[in-house]
């Protein structure tokens, strides 16, 4: 609700200045458009269940080149948590397979992510790299699947990946971008009792102040800290 406000507000602003330049109106009355005040923690993080998340992969074609790739995209998200953009950014030198490691590069001022490369990821990716992947000389992973073949670097892209592979799954109530995916790996972290500081490290923040949000979908540790029931 607040960022449809905050939406609104930014085009009433701009109406109004369009207005006055326009000659319609004799003063600028953009500024007569309250400003609204945000608050920090002030959302409730919303992440992808894991059973939405089986049906988006269960409705992707791997049989086809396109959805070798989307599949793979996919998992990374699910598995380790990271930005859309640090998917696009991954590297083929990336992928440690003598180490079975996987290196994110660090996104928005955030640190880099290094984790263990999980079986199921590293067959994922061997099969796009093998069967999916374009024969091409950039270094990115993730390439486009039709000419001219480049990598994927624009994130509305990696929206329109994510968007395709809700709608097939019939899935609509939610925001289709990559974090849902993250905000669903940092809820699933704290409900298996992994501490803060560990999931902010996972999660590649480096104030652990950006981690606490997700304190509010803390559902255990909430509920043992009830409110007393005032006396009748």
């Amino acid at each position: 609700m607040q960022t449809i406000s905050k939406s609104l507000q930014s085009v009433l602003r701009t109406f109004f200045r369009f207005c006055q330049q326009q000659g319609y109106i004799r003063h600028d009355l953009s500024q007569a458009i309250p400003s609204i005040r945000t608050y920090k923690l002030a959302s409730t993080p919303r992440g992808i269940s894991d059973q939405d998340i089986h049906r988006i992969l269960d409705h992707i074609d791997r049989k086809s080149p396109v959805g070798l790739r989307d599949f793979a995209i996919i998992q990374l998200l699910r598995t380790y948590g990271v930005h859309g953009g640090q998917v696009c950014a991954l590297r083929l030198k990336d992928i440690q397979w003598s180490q079975n490691s996987i290196r994110f590069p660090a996104l928005k001022g955030g640190k880099e992510v290094v984790e263990p490369l999980i079986p199921e990821i590293g067959e994922s990716l061997l099969d796009y790299l093998r069967f999916g992947r374009p024969r091409a000389a950039w270094p990115e992973v993730f390439l486009t699947a039709q000419a001219p073949i480049r990598p994927i670097r624009n994130s509305d892209t990696m929206t329109a990946i994510i968007a395709r592979g809700m709608r097939r799954a019939g899935i609509t109530e939610l925001a289709r971008g990559s974090r849902c995916f993250r905000h669903a790996f940092a809820t699933r972290m704290l409900q298996h009792g992994q501490p803060l500081k560990v999931i902010a490290d996972m999660l590649g923040h480096r104030d652990i102040n950006t981690t606490f949000i997700y304190t509010k979908v803390d559902l255990k540790t909430l509920s043992s800290l009830p409110l007393d029931w005032p006396e009748v």
